[in-house]
């Protein structure tokens, strides 16, 4: 650890994808629900936890509209988005280490199109990681049949037994997650799976089925209507 003091706990939203899969005009982050930004309700959210220190968003160098779709939020910006998720969010962690943060402090990165997420679901997140060696996730124990899928038809059914769905934030050391993102190859895609090729063990902390990742032009009709209903 960099010192003794308490760790602090930081926000980190990747926000440099261009959403391809979206059918949406433009890059996702930046499409209209409810009155306001996809990104804008993330970061609505994430501004309710009180236990966060600051959200940090990682935009691309070329993005020059966030502020206007994200007009409310005060916390701090920065454009060192990458190629991959994975890049995005170690520029993100450089970045907060130039701005203060701590090797031992702890680090959320969230998904800026995991719009629907609740300040009371960071807050369990927290509670349950905060005390915890290795750091956890949010995530969702799989309650449907699986099938492996070969030209289109059923290959075979995968047993779904102590299978679960990560979602984000997912919550981890500054420091070990560096470390493990230095280390972690082009398959990594999300920031559990670079903790565990390290040998270490996430813990699972049960989310919400509302919490889902904004990806397919139905999602964001389903959102909508959550939204419009809260």
């Amino acid at each position: 650890m960099a010192d003794s003091s308490l760790p602090h706990l930081y926000a980190l939203v990747p926000c440099a994808g261009i959403g391809e899969r979206s059918g949406v005009n433009g890059p996702k982050q930046y499409a209209m629900l409810a009155g306001r930004s996809l990104v804008s309700h993330t970061l609505l959210a994430l501004s309710k936890v009180k236990r966060l220190r600051q959200t940090l968003v990682v935009l691309s160098p070329q993005d020059r509209v966030f502020e206007a779709h994200a007009p409310e939020f005060t916390g701090w910006i920065a454009h060192v988005g990458g190629a991959s998720r994975a890049e995005s969010v170690a520029n993100g962690l450089a970045e907060l280490a130039d701005r203060g943060a701590q090797l031992h402090d702890w680090v959320l990165v969230h998904d800026a199109a995991r719009c629907l997420v609740r300040p009371e679901w960071v807050d369990a997140l927290i509670d349950a990681c905060i005390d915890d060696d290795v750091g956890g996730l949010l995530a969702l124990p799989l309650a449907d049949t699986l099938k492996q899928e070969s030209d289109g038809r059923v290959a075979a059914t995968v047993d779904r037994a102590h299978k679960w769905q990560a979602q984000t934030p997912q919550m981890f050391r500054l420091g070990d997650l560096q470390l493990a993102l230095a280390s972690a190859d082009a398959t990594i895609t999300d920031e559990a799976s670079a903790i565990e090729a390290t040998g270490q063990a996430p813990k699972l902390v049960a989310g919400s089925i509302e919490n889902f990742k904004l990806t397919y032009p139905s999602d964001f009709a389903l959102a909508e209507r959550l939204l419009r209903t809260r």
